[in-house]
């Protein structure tokens, strides 16, 4: 089998809430998603989608996507795509870093594997380890009362988990961590993500405010090594995301003990391929993980299904699913939130069948 053409689409997917805020004043109100659609000789195209959160959260921006498949592109027409090991080497050889880029390329040729085989891609990634997958909920940066309002009406939604915007002033960030831990239960889950924004100084400050709460603390400040000090003066659970983006990483701050869950974003390590290989290293080492992804709508949600229910359950701190917090359908066949959880779909491959209609004529054709 080889690869043919690639397929780039442009799709638009504004928020149901209208805006999503988080630290240093960043917000976005329509995010640009790309979809990929990679074409082999034997007639089965596998699909993917990559959608980064603007160009101010991590090194990639959406324009950033289809440029480099551009760049990538005409180098992968001919190669096999239910070989995912040169592949990936291969990719890393043509582009060096920017791993985004690759990640539809990778999560698109599991897709084919998938329907080569006749198996969902959770089978190919493990097999199941659970049924369904529990989801948390993201609460957009807002006034201490607001966001607790907002909590409340996703718990009635069947949420248990919840990611609190923060990173912030410290005195507003303190608030709205006691605002929103008091109205939850025993049991359901606060992680107070600050995504970099606090100075070591106030990191400490609300660390310390807030000792007594059950809360967790997610990447307080910008770089691993302001974080991992944090780290050190606090007995609260500690997550990182944004400073996690590699083996590399991983394997560093697992000899460094500087987290106790961290954030698997696939399209930020560069695809399935990839995670995977960091979800097995890290359910090795005994650590929970939030899977997930930068954004993204149907095809990205159904991604992180195959990777989170192959995930033994233990080490699925949690997942998300990204097309409730848009407007806009992209795929038929997409894991759909029921009383808080998901589900990976049975069918060959990831099981969605893109909506052209919505998608439009391809931005860019590649054979």
């Amino acid at each position: 089998m080889k690869i043919t053409a690639i397929k780039v689409f442009q799709v638009d997917l504004p928020l149901r809430e209208g805006r999503y805020n988080w630290s240093g004043g960043n917000f976005m109100e329509v995010f640009d998603s790309t979809v990929v659609a990679v074409e082999t000789d034997e007639g089965i195209t596998g699909y993917a989608e990559c959608c980064p959160l603007g160009s101010a959260y991590l090194p990639s921006y959406a324009k950033g996507v289809r440029a480099g498949l551009a760049e990538i592109g005409p180098r992968l027409i001919g190669h096999d795509p239910t070989d995912l090991g040169p592949l990936n080497r291969h990719m890393d050889a043509v582009l060096r870093g920017h791993p985004y880029v690759k990640a539809p390329v990778d999560i698109a040729c599991w897709d084919i594997l998938g329907k080569v085989a006749g198996l969902p891609v959770y089978k190919l990634l493990g097999g199941a380890e659970q049924e369904s997958i529990a989801l948390y909920r993201a609460i957009s940066q807002e006034d201490s009362a607001v966001m607790a309002d907002k909590i409340a009406g996703y718990r009635a939604e069947g949420y248990t988990k919840f990611q609190l915007k923060v990173g912030g002033d410290a005195n507003d960030d303190i608030a709205r961590i006691e605002a929103c831990r008091a109205i939850l239960k025993p049991g359901d889950i606060l992680v107070a993500d600050a995504n970099t924004g606090w100075t070591m100084a106030d990191a400490a400050r609300v660390v310390n405010a807030v000792a007594d709460l059950d809360v967790y603390i997610e990447q307080p400040c910008m770089s691993y090594e302001e974080s991992i000090s944090i780290r050190r003066r606090t007995t609260l659970p500690f997550v990182l995301d944004e400073n996690i983006g590699s083996v590399g990483d991983l394997v560093r701050g697992i000899g460094d003990d500087a987290f106790d869950v961290i954030n698997l974003k696939i399209s930020k390590v560069g695809g399935l391929t990839k995670a995977k290989l960091m979800r097995d290293l890290c359910v090795a080492h005994g650590i929970p993980m939030t899977i997930e992804d930068t954004w993204g709508g149907d095809i990205v949600t159904a991604t992180i299904a195959h990777l989170a229910r192959s995930t033994p359950e233990r080490f699925c701190f949690t997942a998300t699913d990204f097309n409730s917090y848009v407007t806009v359908s992209i795929a038929a066949g997409a894991p759909e939130r029921v009383a808080g959880r998901m589900t990976a779909s049975d069918a060959p491959g990831l099981g969605i069948t893109p909506r052209f209609g919505v998608l439009g004529e391809p931005v860019l054709v590649i054979n």
